[in-house]
């Protein structure tokens, strides 16, 4: 077992239940690192700053790769198993939703950048999807970034594990017998 076998990723498409699964698992004694790309943007909104998905794609995809960057390296620095919401890959795979290459630096981070073979991935789910002030995504969008973000994860090298469409203290069990299982 390597050190990054303990980093656990959950990815998908926005508005699918990833974040509102962190907080659950948070709740119940995991650790975990939070979304980076909301917090990118909130700050962008409050400074009047550009680096906003719907306003510079690549501004917002250095912000996003410098932050998921530092979530891994102090996740990897953490004593036992750390969930994630989101990882390096995720900045590949905005990338490609929003039709842009993906820089040799991108690239790189997300092959060095590594996590648990096993990435958790939240399938689209329009009873729960709600676009807010800081997820502009259409439905459409966000079907497509769940899609993205599989081609994305896969093209890196791992494999999906895909989340059930189920309450939210499902979704905790469910990853929690995954988690166990993969000690």
């Amino acid at each position: 077992m390597t050190p990054t076998d303990s980093l656990h990723v959950v990815t998908g498409g926005p508005g699918s239940g990833k974040s509102t699964l962190i907080d659950a698992l948070a709740a119940a004694g995991f650790a975990t690192s939070p979304e980076v790309g909301r917090a990118i943007i909130r700050e962008e909104m409050a400074s009047g700053g550009a680096a906003l998905p719907w306003v510079d794609h690549l501004a917002f995809a250095e912000k996003m790769l410098v932050r998921e960057v530092a979530a891994h390296d102090a996740a990897l620095a953490a004593a036992g198993p750390v969930v994630l919401d989101r990882g390096v890959p995720d900045v590949a795979g905005f990338l490609r939703i929003s039709g842009l290459a993906v820089s040799p630096a991108i690239d790189r981070a997300a092959r060095e950048c590594r996590y648990n073979p096993r990435v958790f991935i939240a399938p689209w789910w329009e009873d729960i999807f709600t676009a807010d002030a800081e997820r502009k995504q259409t439905p459409g969008e966000a079907r497509a970034t769940f899609a993205v973000m599989v081609e994305t994860y896969r093209d890196y090298g791992y494999r999906l594990v895909e989340l059930p469409r189920a309450a939210v203290v499902d979704r905790v069990a469910f990853v929690r017998a995954h988690l166990e299982d993969m000690q």
